[in-house]
């Protein structure tokens, strides 16, 4: 046995602690992992319900209420981005399936299209969450967004009413702006300033960005939102990523469908 005040000793002690210590990590890891999808999944259905308006920011909703309400109001389906179908309920297992994931797999994705909201590569198949109404059947449609703002890409969720183009919702649930200036694309208020937007013009080519400056309300500015003070770079990346998930190449030919009366 080494000397306990050996240089031979301490190497060997630190080796082992080291060993010790990331056998107990990685063990953590593997049996939090579970927890901590689910996790995750609770809380992008949360952003989904926010989007919707059928959650408020400022409510303190249990994972239990959020289960409730996404499950009696929201359904969730994949489309064909390129022609805007819906897909066969049992083409994908959305219980595990993940468009994100999906881009870094060549075969489940494809290079994009040259973007200014720069998105490097397009899942083949989206995930969208179909709202229903209390009265109607398809109320809104959820639709995953994403681009680069600043410091990184962000993620976050489009809702539109069941005629393709008025906005009922905006949330980012993922992003790395600078708290206070771009980081308020967070910020409900702001967010609030989207409702009533258009999507679109007469046209059907996607309008809605973000201004320098104050736009008007939504009936004088249908296609502006106000940019926010000393973030101009994030808030031109929201207005690009926007218009990219709008555009065709985005989920216009699916919308295009929508407003068609092709069943949701």
């Amino acid at each position: 046995m080494p000397r306990l005040d050996s240089p031979r000793y301490t190497v060997l002690f630190a080796a082992a602690v080291s060993i010790a210590c990331a056998a107990l990590v990685a063990a953590a890891a593997v049996s939090l992992r579970e927890r901590q999808e689910a996790n995750a999944e609770r809380y992008k259905q949360k952003n989904v319900l926010f989007a919707a308006a059928l959650a408020r920011p400022e409510e303190d909703v249990s994972d239990e209420e959020v289960r409730r309400r996404f499950g009696e109001r929201i359904t969730v389906r994949a489309i064909d981005l390129a022609s805007g179908e819906l897909l066969p309920e049992d083409k994908l297992d959305l219980r595990t399936y993940d468009a994100r994931k999906a881009r870094n797999d060549p075969k489940l994705s494809r290079t994009a299209a040259p973007n200014e909201a720069r998105v490097a590569r397009m899942p083949l198949f989206q995930t969208v969450y179909l709202v229903k109404g209390t009265h109607i059947g398809l109320e809104q449609v959820v639709l995953p967004v994403e681009g680069m703002g600043m410091w990184g890409m962000v993620y976050g969720f489009l809702a539109l009413d069941r005629d393709g183009n008025t906005v009922r919702g905006l949330t980012f649930y993922e992003q790395k702006e600078t708290p206070g200036l771009g980081g308020e694309i967070s910020n409900p208020r702001w967010q609030a300033l989207w409702v009533g937007r258009k999507a679109y013009d007469p046209t059907w080519e996607p309008r809605l960005t973000v201004i320098k400056g104050r736009a008007g309300p939504p009936e004088q500015d249908p296609h502006k939102v106000d940019g926010l003070s000393g973030a101009t770079i994030t808030s031109n990346g929201v207005g690009h990523l926007v218009r990219f998930w709008l555009s065709k190449d985005g989920y216009a030919p699916y919308l295009a469908r929508l407003r068609g009366g092709t069943k949701p």
